[in-house]
């Protein structure tokens, strides 16, 4: 069965909005998330992931990183969208069967970036088999923060595996108990 794996990068104050604003990629770290990124073959992502993704990225060639996420699949969550583009698709009126369905299919694990209100629902129906948090040596000060507007109060954590990169970045990795 496929996992779903959420990697949300996040500053030292909690702040996970905006992260190209403040989110430093030297060579190790980019060179880590493009190899990371090939362990996925789609993307699950809420609506305003995928319309800032698809602002940004959807019209890239050129570089490997954006080009591996252009040729995946993405589900994504939403009330509102009917026509997607970029390989996009509507995980429909109930996300979460939706989810597990996709789970069920053979193939590579599924990859969510960031937290979102997507994640209540995806914590409250124990759908994120993994977190990833990509904590970055930086405070940020203001903006939207690590699970805000999730509840948690049924999320119990276990380490499962840190790694440290050369630019004092540190990949985190939590399985729910």
């Amino acid at each position: 069965m496929r996992k779903l794996i959420e990697s949300t990068l996040v500053s030292l104050d909690g702040v996970i909005e905006a992260p190209e604003r403040w989110a430093g990629f030297d060579d190790e770290a980019t060179a880590y998330s493009t190899e990371e990124l090939g362990n996925y073959d789609a993307f699950v992502m809420g609506r305003v992931t995928y319309e800032k993704f698809f602002a940004n990225w959807g019209h890239i060639t050129g570089n490997p990183y954006i080009d591996l996420i252009s040729t995946m699949p993405k589900h994504v969550a939403s009330r509102s969208l009917t026509k997607l583009a970029w390989n996009a698709t509507v995980l429909g009126p109930d996300p979460s069967t939706a989810i597990l369905r996709l789970k069920e299919q053979p193939g590579k694990d599924l990859i969510k970036y960031g937290t979102s209100r997507f994640d209540d629902t995806l914590v409250r129906d124990h759908l994120i088999d993994e977190f990833r948090f990509w904590i970055m040596p930086i405070a940020v000060g203001s903006g939207q923060r690590l699970f805000q507007d999730v509840d948690t109060s049924g999320l119990h954590l276990r380490l499962t595996e840190h790694r440290r990169l050369g630019n004092g970045s540190m990949i985190l990795t939590y399985a729910p108990n």
